[in-house]
């Protein structure tokens, strides 16, 4: 058996700006960490001539498949062909958390399955070829109407600034902080469910044909980024990391009507109200997550505020994506 091991992510500033759309004109920037919550995928090998099928998969639903050309879910069936697995392989995947959730959990999985699948063909690979190659699927075989920031970070792990000048033309520059600022920090964060799932290419869709008419907010949000990652590394106050938050979310409820609605919008309003310095729903919008960034001593506030069902601890910096047994 082989089990790949992908991280989750949360990304702070520079949203939006991952897409070609917008980066080929104007360079992307997105400040973003991965998280203690993982996509796994399972790759075991079996004996197919004895089975009316060549490949078995695992994940909210079965499938059966006789070709690879016969699978319905669209990352598998583009991962295996990818890889050129065509027979004797059983896939598993399964999530720590809520999928479609914003936590970037559509590229964990393809990074996950490419992993798993590299692993079965025997071949050790880079994250940066994690990365591309996940790109490369999402967005041309897939074609999902995704950015390119969630790959990068499922890849690479940690905790990172992110620049982005084509898709394959991509620069990792760590955020580096001693373990104390960081422990700080992450004791800052604060992620609450919404309770609402949905497909993150279903709202970038609409924002990508407004890229024209929003370029002056996404240019603001891109130099956020810079911004938190100075925040940051120049030992700034971290409030000041909150309150950019807080700025950022206003800017994105602005590129399209479909980042926000009034379930999020009231648990927003009752964040702040518990003491958070600021925050913003994850992902592309419309569902999903939200986090807060909120001193320490607002915590049990917020706790008491939220069900805690939920409410999702998180650690940050975790290593990016790793065969965890082969």
């Amino acid at each position: 058996m082989i089990i790949a091991r992908t991280p989750l992510r949360i990304s702070f500033f520079g949203g939006g700006t991952d897409h070609p759309e917008y980066f080929l004109k104007e360079g992307g920037a997105v400040l973003a960490t991965a998280i203690d919550k993982y996509a796994y995928v399972t790759a075991n090998r079996f004996l197919s001539h004895m089975f009316d099928y060549a490949i078995r998969l695992s994940y909210s639903s079965v499938e059966l498949a006789k070709t690879v050309h016969h699978i319905q879910h669209n990352v598998f069936r583009e991962c295996l062909k990818h890889t050129g697995v065509a027979k004797d392989v059983a896939l598993h995947s399964i999530f720590d958390t809520h999928a479609f959730s914003g936590l970037g959990s559509s590229s964990s999985l393809t990074v996950s399955v490419l992993h798993a699948l590299h692993c079965f063909n025997k071949k050790i690979v880079t994250a940066e070829k994690l990365a591309r190659e996940a790109i490369f699927i999402e967005k041309h075989k897939v074609k999902d109407k995704v950015g390119c920031q969630d790959q990068v970070t499922a890849a690479y792990g940690g905790f990172n600034l992110i620049e982005f000048k084509t898709e394959k033309d991509f620069l990792v520059r760590p955020v580096s902080i001693s373990h104390k600022r960081l422990a700080d920090f992450e004791s800052h964060l604060f992620l609450v469910y919404t309770g609402i799932m949905r497909r993150a290419s279903a709202v970038t869709a609409h924002q990508i044909k407004r890229i024209d008419q929003n370029t002056d907010a996404l240019r603001t949000l891109k130099e956020m980024a810079y911004r938190g990652y100075d925040i940051l590394t120049k030992n700034k106050p971290l409030q000041l990391f909150g309150e950019q938050l807080h700025d950022a979310w206003k800017i994105k409820r602005t590129l399209d009507g479909g980042v926000s609605n009034p379930t999020i919008d009231s648990l927003y309003q009752k964040g702040l109200e518990a003491g958070a310095w600021g925050g913003k729903l994850l992902g592309a919008g419309g569902g999903g997550y939200v986090l807060f960034f909120a001193p320490p001593y607002a915590r049990a506030k917020l706790t008491k505020t939220f069900p805690k069902k939920d409410i999702l601890p998180v650690k940050i910096n975790a290593p990016g994506s790793q065969i965890i047994f082969s």
